[in-house]
């Protein structure tokens, strides 16, 4: 093969490998799916070469299409591409004492997890400490909307993450889950209090409760909380001392990851008190 061909076939390689990775960095930076379209007008590339692309990232399991909307999101795929990311990652190793700690003072499974696209992904979990048959769920996804993990992180999250999130119809996935509207008050009371639970939201029979983790620069990189069967972790008998156990848990992280004060004002609160 002549050198221009194999120069040619290069170039033409690399700038697929480019628009790809910039497909993926697209669909990362909020919650909200987005279609071949919003994608194509977002980079400034051709609706066929942003579709022929998803295709791709589709097969190899990177990114997901909904079967509603036909939008897209980022697959699972990539979290098997990050497991030795997430063994090296700081926030599970500052988790790890903490969250067993917590789920023997609870007689809890625990979980801790971060915001990834439009899910949640719990990157460390603990089973309750009984001998009952229990499933690691280390890389699944929660609905951020619908689960007290995601509620803890979006309440404390700038606010274009929140409206990406509104931006499209939440789904509904029992009859107790939240509105828009509904979250929204739910966001503001859990910036009042320090603390997210969710009862019967996303699944019917178990509920859960979870705190904010902080960074040393004051940000919410993640969240720890406790789940289990609903009429053990939304008890009243109970209540108080969980949300105890969880904050406990969730400040003592945060300490580790060099936050100064916990909770931390929400983002738009912290830009009032500059002002």
């Amino acid at each position: 093969m002549p050198n221009s061909s194999r120069t040619s076939n290069r170039r033409a390689t690399i700038q697929s490998v480019d628009r790809a990775a910039r497909i993926l960095k697209v669909l990362a930076s909020g919650p909200r799916r987005l279609g071949v379209s919003e994608i194509a007008d977002r980079l400034g590339l051709t609706r066929p070469t942003v579709h022929g692309l998803l295709q791709t990232l589709q097969m190899h399991g990177f990114v997901e299409q909904d079967r509603d909307s036909d939008k897209y999101q980022l697959g699972a795929g990539l979290l098997q591409l990050g497991n030795s990311y997430l063994d090296l990652n700081e926030l599970r190793a500052r988790s790890l004492v903490h969250a067993e700690r917590l789920a023997t003072r609870a007689d809890a499974a625990v979980r801790v997890g971060v915001m990834h696209g439009a899910s949640v992904v719990i990157v460390h979990h603990v089973f309750r400490p009984d001998t009952t048959l229990q499933i690691l769920e280390v890389g699944a996804e929660l609905p951020p909307h619908a689960s007290a993990l995601g509620k803890a992180m979006l309440a404390y999250a700038p606010e274009h993450t929140i409206s990406d999130l509104l931006s499209e119809p939440l789904p509904r996935l029992t009859s107790r889950t939240l509105s828009a509207a509904a979250l929204r008050e739910e966001l503001n009371a859990i910036r009042e209090r320090g603390y997210a639970r969710e009862k019967d939201e996303a699944v019917l029979g178990e509920s859960s409760i979870a705190s904010p983790i902080f960074d040393h620069s004051g940000q919410g990189v993640g969240a720890i909380g406790v789940v289990g069967d609903t009429d053990r972790i939304a008890s009243r008998r109970r209540a108080r001392e969980l949300i105890s156990a969880v904050a406990e848990a969730a400040r003592g992280i945060s300490r580790e990851l060099g936050a100064s004060r916990w909770p931390v004002p929400a983002p738009e609160l912290r830009a009032v008190g500059r002002s």
